[in-house]
């Protein structure tokens, strides 16, 4: 099979493609013909060497996490009925960046109405965005900040919080960024490339803050978002193009109230949330999460989509076309 590789931990210039062995799936694992995969922004951090803390991984190995594709073999203990579905999912140990992934059983049929492309543009983003929505408070009538807000979880964020009843608050950097989210339903537009950015967002919330405050860029920007956050109120820090995630100062939270969800909250939370792929395919059907994507890469060209996302220059999601 042809699959992309991270031959080293580096710059995009250590991915390259190569012919591997066609993987054979173990017991309770399923392997799939990959028409699509996505890629998100903290791939290239692991490309880079760094969030070790978070994801066990050594080169070579082949990126890439949710896909979508057709159930080509399944191992011992799984159905053969799974044999020939057309399903989304999540590869083993990363490998979704090759035309044959192993996955486990946990994968979501995916409806005709849907469709490949839509359904792994939706899967991984979609995931996170209906968890933080329920371990938000409720959103109606609420301000609700979201920054890195065109970013492909940002604008289903936005998309969430509209469809609440929020007032929604959305800070990127530059107008097409901007726009973007006032498409998907922002009702106040914020350049963070701007100085003094969280003024903004006080201005708009009568000096006091935003009441809910999803937090997607990380770094310094991170911890301005806070800073323009009600007291009393709740924020998550679960991104971090930035550089790192947003750094709080617990005893500060404590002092003004607010409620912290850093990023091993989430992990934590996960493990409880109710929240399934199946939702967020159930969601996507119904229209509460509709995916953005931008641009579409094939197998050769994956590390101009680690450069894109690098670079800020995506509006959306990018995703990986692997079927020739």
């Amino acid at each position: 099979m042809r699959a992309a590789v991270v031959t080293a931990f580096g710059g995009p210039d250590v991915i390259e493609t190569r012919d591997l062995p066609d993987p054979e799936p173990a017991a309770g694992e399923v392997l799939v013909e990959v028409d699509t995969a996505d890629i998100i922004f903290v791939e290239t951090a692991i490309r880079r060497g760094q969030h070790g803390g978070f994801f066990d991984v050594e080169p070579p190995y082949v990126p890439g996490s949710n896909l979508a594709g057709r159930v080509r073999a399944v191992g011992p203990g799984v159905p053969d009925e799974w044999i020939g579905k057309t399903v989304v999912g999540r590869g083993v140990n990363f490998g979704a960046h090759a035309e044959l992934a192993r996955t486990t059983t946990d994968l979501v049929e995916v409806p005709a109405e849907l469709g490949l492309r839509t359904a792994v543009a939706v899967y991984g983003d979609g995931f996170t965005a209906l968890m933080l929505e329920e371990l938000a408070p409720p959103m109606t009538g609420q301000d609700v900040l979201i920054t890195a807000s065109a970013g492909a979880m940002g604008l289903l964020l936005i998309q969430l919080a509209h469809h609440a009843g929020a007032r929604v608050i959305a800070a990127a950097r530059g107008e097409e960024k901007l726009e973007l989210s006032r498409v998907q339903g922002a009702d106040v537009l914020v350049d963070y490339s701007k100085p003094s950015w969280e003024k903004l967002v006080l201005e708009a919330t009568n000096g006091q803050g935003a009441s809910i405050v999803f937090e997607g860029a990380g770094g310094e920007l991170g911890t301005t978002a806070f800073s323009a956050t009600k007291d009393g109120g709740w924020f998550s820090a679960h991104g971090a193009p930035s550089g790192g995630f947003a750094g709080i100062d617990p005893a500060e939270a404590a002092r003004r109230g607010i409620t912290v969800k850093g990023i091993m909250d989430l992990r934590a939370d996960s493990t409880t949330t109710a929240v399934t792929g199946a939702d967020v395919i159930a969601r996507a059907v119904a229209g509460d999460l509709v995916p953005v994507v931008d641009k579409v890469y094939d197998l050769d060209h994956v590390a101009d989509a680690h450069r894109a996302l690098e670079d800020r220059t995506l509006r959306g999601k990018a995703l990986i076309s692997v079927r020739r």
